[in-house]
């Protein structure tokens, strides 16, 4: 094998590693690369290990997307088996006690857009249904009516559109008011339930001690009589509560004799606003799973002490329970989750909307540009263990490059930009590639007539730079630089690093919206005209064009 050869082959290597693990490798990783793919080297093990430290110089002066530029125009399939791999993740073990036909559900509370911890129940129970085949439940769980907010109806559904998940029937628990009724007036008939009329804070002081409440002793008749006042309107708030019999010593003290059903007047129910007898949810929802027919419920393990609840209910009637799996809690850091304090948020002016990107909704991540795929791809990912994990964004953002990368053209975004004046340059233009690799795709030209807008970040380092797609600057002052030839093995032998740059003429304003604040800079002109999709700012990331107002583009950060 030739020296020129070797010397590829390293560098190849270097790139396949770094764009792998997003950092340079260490020397001694890639010489043992080196000799595994070539063991008949062994005998060059000097010489090669006294190549790899240059090598690795120049990969460590490329940005991410360079390095992957240079690996997809060298080594195109070594990106292709990357990509196969993660494919590949994206399974879950079979179901257990699955058959074909199941009937699964997605079942949240209307009360404000779906964000990340739905998508999970979501995907997963999505997973399984197209998996076995069968029936996927949208159940609107909208018996709280302090917890509904009217608006959320229309926006659950079109989180769930917009994440593909394959609904067949939608059920509102609002419009089921009178199966509840019935089988609470059941379980009375059954003994399984009492009216219970004592004071709220007495009740629980009694069950804390496990002591009985004295309703619990009342006739069936009785507890009927009460039934039928409750709902003829004869209770105010507060003052009757129909509670489940269960171990009044079980160990969970959230088991003990549970409430199922309650008077409420003070929020009046905005689809059924004459209701004023809601049954609570471990009651409403294993009436519906029953009823519904439901063969398998996956739910977080938050849920475990209202499975122990809602077993009562099925024991009772003699029903067959559906199979329970409790995935573990997933944490998420950096995002606002919980929807009172996303609300709060919007009300004081904190956020500008539901998809305001400092939020953890659906539509926050669409605006961002993240893909439901990605979203998919990352939940799926997770899985269904009972671990309490934290979610990784890594992993997202990786899944969305797979899906957005082949799409995004690139373009060059110059933060917080300074004028130069680079004196004795040659006027010429840089021809750069709208995508790499990718002649058909067309080409961009910059043309440099002697001033060009740099960031400010990189002047302030001085020494040389290379302008990308152009020729190398000496920096000579805050807003000065000379030309310093055309040589880009000049500028590696300088470790200087690769800049993108603009015209000043053409420059187009651009605000870049990121989570951490807003950059002010400039974009190529072109930028103007992608509207709603989403390019890659080189050594920069991906980002996706929210509006363009009189000329200046707003962008959102995707990520790197």
């Amino acid at each position: 094998m030739a020296d020129a050869d070797i010397r590829n082959d390293i560098y190849v290597l270097a790139l396949e590693n770094a764009v792998k693990h997003k950092a340079v490798p260490r020397a001694g990783a890639i010489l043992g690369s080196v000799m595994g793919a070539h063991p008949e080297l062994r005998s060059k093990a000097k010489e090669i290990n006294a190549l790899i430290p240059e090598i690795l110089e120049e990969v460590a002066a490329l940005s991410i997307e360079e390095r992957e530029e240079k690996l997809m125009s060298l080594n195109p399939g070594a990106i292709e088996k990357m990509h196969e791999k993660k494919e590949r993740s994206h399974e879950l073990p079979d179901l257990p006690n699955a058959e074909s036909g199941v009937v699964m559900r997605f079942a949240p509370n209307p009360s404000g857009p779906l964000h990340l911890g739905h998508a999970r129940a979501s995907v997963l129970n999505d997973y399984y249904v197209k998996k076995y085949g069968g029936k996927f439940y949208y159940r609107v769980e909208d018996t709280d009516p302090k917890r509904v907010d009217p608006s959320a109806y229309e926006m659950v559904s079109e989180d769930l559109a917009w994440l593909g998940i394959g609904i067949t029937d939608v059920v509102y628990q609002s419009d089921r008011f009178a199966i509840y009724y019935e089988y609470a007036r059941k379980l009375l008939e059954l003994g399984g339930a009492y009216m219970c009329t004592c004071d709220n804070n007495e009740f629980r002081e009694k069950k804390l001690k496990k002591i009985a409440c004295p309703c619990r002793e009342i006739s069936v008749e009785e507890n009927l009589k009460r039934f039928d006042d409750m709902l003829a309107g004869k209770y105010a708030e507060g003052e009757i509560t129909l509670r489940v019999k269960t171990d009044i010593a079980h160990p969970d003290p959230a088991v003990r004799d549970f409430a199922a059903m309650r008077v409420l007047t003070s929020t009046p129910h905005p689809r059924k606003p004459a209701i004023f007898v809601y049954p609570l949810m471990n009651f409403s929802v294993a009436v519906d799973d029953h009823l519904l027919g439901m063969t398998h419920v996956i739910r977080g393990k938050d849920h475990i002490a209202n499975t122990r609840r809602q077993e009562y209910i099925y024991n009772y009637f003699g029903w067959k329970m559906p199979y329970f799996y409790h995935y573990g809690r997933m944490s998420i850091a950096g995002l606002e989750l919980s929807t009172s304090g996303m609300r709060k948020g919007i009300n004081e002016g904190l956020y500008t909307g539901w998809d305001d990107i400092h939020l953890g909704t659906l539509r926050a991540l669409a605006r961002r540009g993240i893909q439901p795929e990605a979203v998919r791809a990352a939940t799926i990912d997770i899985g269904m263990g009972d671990t309490d994990i934290s979610f990784s964004w890594e992993n997202l953002f990786a899944q969305n490059k797979a899906v957005i990368d082949a799409g995004a053209d690139r373009y060059f975004f110059v933060p917080d930009a300074v004028e130069v004046e680079i004196a004795g340059a040659p006027k010429t233009e840089a021809h750069a590639p709208v995508y790499p690799n990718q002649p058909e795709r067309g080409e961009r030209v910059l043309p440099f007539t002697g001033r060009v807008l740099l960031p400010k970040s990189e002047m302030e380092k001085g020494g040389m730079l290379r302008l990308k797609d152009l020729f190398n600057i000496n920096i000579t002052g805050p807003n000065s630089a000379e030309y310093a030839g055309d040589s880009l093995a000049e500028a590696r032998s300088q470790k200087a690093a690769i800049v993108q740059w603009l015209p000043t003429e053409t420059a187009a304003p651009c605000s870049l919206l990121t989570p951490e604040g807003i950059q002010e800079g400039f974009s190529e002109p072109a930028v103007l005209g992608y509207l709603g999709r989403i390019v890659q700012f080189e050594r920069v990331g991906f980002s996706k064009i929210d509006a363009v107002n009189d000329g200046k583009v707003i962008a959102y950060f995707t990520h790197r």
